[in-house]
């Protein structure tokens, strides 16, 4: 089967509430992380957009980057971000009583074959790639800090690991962390459910606060663990 090929119409700002997902997104991406780095950068990259004709605008790629803009919310958020010894205003709003989340786009037509395919490649594709570590670690570490680019302390010392490792263990690190992030070096829980099972989760989840998804699952660990204890002694 033969297929249109993506063709780039214009770039324009375009109101959040005008941007449709993209349907059935397999990619759970970090919001959190990206906000971050939106707030300390500003937006470097596009959100790529198919124009339907008589037909919604949908986001093929930069799904969380819609996402955090949506996070973000109207209006000025009050964080001012880091720049040399002082600070600047937040890299989304401007720190503007009256912004509205625009994010910017490309928009692009294509059919739909080549739409479903232009997301799945996006989000692929990140997932192919791999790292020269020690370029990784020369970046980081012309750094003064590490704001806006989503690694922590803790990951420049995985990398920092890494790299140090004696040669008959740098393959054993390897193969058993891949990426030297925090998240990947740490036990990670994957599982296929359906999606009733999906939403009753992240209801379960959004029910407790937190930063991220791993501050709420503590919250909801600790609420089972008490829900059990006073079962248990009112046995």
């Amino acid at each position: 089967m033969t297929t249109d090929q993506a063709t780039y119409a214009r770039t324009a700002l375009v109101p959040l509430d005008q941007l449709t997902p993209y349907p059935g997104n397999a990619k759970r991406g970090d919001v959190d992380t990206i906000l971050s780095s939106l707030r300390q950068n500003g937006q470097y990259r596009s959100l790529v957009v198919r124009e339907i004709e008589h037909g919604p605008l949908v986001v093929l790629a930069g799904n969380h980057t819609m996402q955090a803009f949506g996070a973000h919310g109207p209006g000025d958020c009050g964080v001012k971000v880091k720049a040399g010894r002082g600070v600047r205003p937040c890299g989304i709003c401007q720190n503007d009583p009256a912004w509205e989340p625009t994010p910017r786009c490309e928009v692009v037509r294509c059919d739909e074959d080549t739409a479903r395919r232009v997301n799945i490649v996006d989000n692929r594709a990140s997932d192919l790639g791999t790292y020269d570590y020690e370029a990784l670690s020369e970046l980081l570490a012309g750094l003064d800090d590490l704001d806006g680019t989503g690694y922590t302390p803790r990951d420049v010392e995985d990398i920092t690991a890494l790299l140090t490792a004696p040669p008959d263990e740098v393959q054993d690190l390897a193969d058993h962390h891949g990426e030297p992030n925090e998240d990947i070096f740490r036990p990670k829980i994957s599982m296929s459910v359906d999606a009733e099972t999906f939403d009753r989760w992240r209801v379960a989840l959004d029910a407790h606060p937190g930063k991220d998804d791993e501050a709420k699952l503590l919250g909801l660990l600790d609420e089972i663990e008490r829900t059990r204890a006073t079962t248990e002694a009112t046995a």
